[in-house]
């Protein structure tokens, strides 16, 4: 009879110990974020690294962000010209191309794109200095580590996603731009009038207000997965980190995503 009860119990046990261990992490995530915020706001300030981030995370993604952000115009483009020319509606593709990326595409892609770029970076190169013992050694001389290496890459973050989300919808339009008029001869007047005409300003805050909250979601998980490598239970040293870096952009991208619902339900 205890057999059975404790067969039939055990995938309660299981579930009960996954649902712990997640609000466990998601506690310490939270434990995390907060400090690391915290001390961009405490003196003194810390502008050379800052900026130094922000041309690692900002700069450095400009190339990669504006061709991205081409193509991808250049695909609503031609996908919504041939959609709306069914209803006869083609006229309205620039206000289509722009508030498709303004509102979604944009903040979205831009986050994923600095995920894969710099996000992945920051992971292992805390989880490196972590399994070097360095960290160790930044509390041993009294350094705070989450104060020295973690609130840096979070302010550039901050500065340094909207600015590249307003970057990727500018050469968005300007793919949209090549696709509906310059290849397949829509009218140049009717593509930007309706943009002017379509666009208003709740739409460009509501791309901005999901780039910063986005930013804070994709540097805090980065910054975490590798700050505690050493934690982990599926790998240790360098298979520690591989396996930190890899949580740190799936569960980036994840939670870009889900927020992503979540922001668009409140902004509509």
């Amino acid at each position: 009879m205890a057999i059975q009860a404790a067969i039939l119990g055990a995938p309660f046990a299981f579930a009960g110990r996954q649902i712990i261990l997640a609000v466990r992490e998601l506690g310490g995530w939270g434990i995390f974020t907060g400090l690391a915020f915290w001390h961009i706001l405490s003196m003194p300030w810390q502008f050379r690294k800052i900026l130094a981030q922000v041309y690692f995370i900002g700069s450095r993604s400009i190339f990669v962000i504006a061709l991205v952000g081409m193509f991808t115009g250049m695909v609503l483009g031609l996908q919504g010209y041939y959609t709306l020319v069914k209803f006869g509606s083609e006229g309205v593709l620039g206000a289509l191309v722009a508030l498709s990326l303004i509102r979604e595409l944009g903040p979205v892609l831009t986050a994923i794109m600095i995920t894969a770029r710099a996000g992945s970076a920051m992971a292992a190169e805390i989880g490196i200095m972590r399994i070097s013992e360095q960290i160790d050694a930044l509390d041993t001389m009294d350094i705070n580590p989450v104060r020295f290496m973690v609130s840096p890459k979070m302010a550039a973050s901050l500065l340094s996603f909207p600015l590249l989300t307003a970057l990727f919808n500018v050469f968005g339009i300007l793919g949209g731009y090549i696709s509906g008029v310059a290849l397949l001869h829509l009218s140049h007047g009717d593509y930007f009038y309706r943009i002017e005409t379509n666009v208003v300003m709740q739409d460009v805050t509501g791309g901005f207000v999901k780039s910063v909250f986005f930013a804070l979601l994709v540097s805090s998980i980065c910054c975490y997965q590798g700050y505690f490598t050493h934690l982990r239970q599926d790998g240790f040293g360098a298979r520690g980190v591989s396996q930190a870096t890899t949580s740190a952009v799936v569960i980036s991208c994840v939670a870009i995503l889900v927020w992503d619902y979540v922001l668009t339900s409140f902004l509509l």
